[in-house]
């Protein structure tokens, strides 16, 4: 039960700080750095025939959001 506490508390927390962010139109260094506690990029794969490099963005207080899950919630 704790762990739980810490997580949605973790989600209060984060949801506040991008809350101020709704509108912007550009990414500042400020924003990033105070949402965003990782990034990483993985080397280029061209096994497809296509170039397609992967990035993963681990969020401040939330850690890493799959990609997938975030399109299949824009989805429902």
């Amino acid at each position: 039960m704790e762990v739980q506490e810490q997580q949605i508390e973790n989600i209060e927390k984060f949801v506040q700080k991008a809350h101020k962010y709704v509108h912007i139109e550009e990414l500042t260094p400020y924003a990033l750095r105070e949402l965003v506690s990782a990034i990483y990029v993985d080397a280029p794969d061209k096994s497809s025939g296509k170039r397609v490099q992967h990035i993963h963005i681990k969020y401040d207080g939330l850690g890493y959001i799959p990609l997938d899950e975030l399109e299949a919630k824009e989805k429902a």
